[in-house]
């Protein structure tokens, strides 16, 4: 796989509560702090975003789709100035892929949904992205629309596995969203440091990709920059540079990530683990984890709230 899919798997996301809103009049919608990513597209007519934490609230046209990956509490609402009302007021007897009307409908319609992960490593991938992902290329908006319609066909309208059909037609389109925003960042908007960033320079995936394929080989900075034909000294600057982390620095954390998985989701020893992520000894393995995870690995094996970051 691709480092992407790579920690998109590891995350095990699911989705949930994907609505409709159909609002008129004056309204103002409060959403709570969420650990997931938030999406909203409008399909008709207009809005204003607020995201708590960010100081300028989004006016949101036609079109426009939005991701917040960081979960913060959000209101959405004709007005950012009116009091708003909880959203546990408004949604909780509307089933998913069903419409809520606010005051008559009319003025601004749209839909929303989110994502949740079952996986422990939830900060791997949105401590990665910032607070506020807006699709603003036409075709790009054209493109999650179609899928958030489709979702939401399948939800307002069931059929033999419909839900299951819904669920992997949302991480299709979390995927999506995903590569645009790559896409942009690729065209000099980003700016940003992580490993997702980095995906958008050339020669620094490639070597993500490579540690992603084969963790346990013995990988050092030199082995690394010749598979991406750059020198020593500049592969490993623009790495850290990108990345924030040092080559070796990241590889330990991806092999312990993935060593962590595996003890969660599996039935395999720290013996048969530990030299399948290029480790000759125990020691030595349970050494790494417990600098990169805070624990050691049958703590953490037995622990049920761990969160790490990559």
């Amino acid at each position: 796989m691709d480092p992407l899919s790579d920690v998109l798997s590891l995350l095990k996301p699911r989705s949930y509560m994907f609505r409709g809103l159909d609002a008129g009049g004056q309204w103002s919608i409060r959403i709570p702090e969420q650990q997931g990513i938030k999406c909203y597209a409008v399909l008709s007519g207009q809005c204003t975003l607020s995201v708590e934490g960010v100081a300028e609230s989004i006016p949101l046209k036609q079109g426009d789709c939005v991701l917040l990956p960081k979960g913060y509490a959000v209101r959405l609402g004709s007005d950012p100035n009116l009091l708003p009302v909880d959203a546990g007021e408004v949604f909780p007897l509307v089933p998913e892929g069903d419409t809520v009307t606010v005051n008559g409908g009319g003025d601004c319609y749209g839909w929303g949904g989110f994502f949740e992960f079952t996986g422990r490593h939830a900060g791997m991938l949105l401590g990665a992205l910032p607070a506020i992902i807006h699709i603003r290329k036409e075709s790009d908006k054209e493109a999650l629309r179609g899928s958030i319609e489709q979702i939401m066909r399948e939800l307002r309208e069931p059929q033999p596995g419909g839900f299951l059909m819904a669920q992997h037609l949302a991480h299709l389109m979390l995927v999506q969203a995903l590569r645009l925003f790559l896409a942009e960042g690729s065209e000099g908007s980003s700016g940003g440091v992580g490993w997702l960033y980095a995906l958008t320079d050339k020669q620094i995936s490639a070597a993500i990709n490579e540690m992603h394929r084969h963790p346990a080989h013995k990988w050092t900075i030199q082995s690394l920059a010749d598979r991406v034909h750059m020198s020593r000294s500049t592969f490993a600057l623009r790495f850290k540079k990108t990345v924030g982390e040092s080559p070796m620095e990241y590889l330990t954390r991806w092999r312990m990530l993935l060593a962590g998985d595996r003890l969660l989701n599996s039935n395999e020893s720290i013996a048969v683990i530990a030299p399948s992520l290029g480790y000759e000894s125990e020691s030595a393995f349970s050494t790494a984890f417990k600098r990169v995870m805070q624990c050691s690995p049958r703590e953490y094996s037995r622990s049920q709230n761990t969160n790490t970051s990559i």
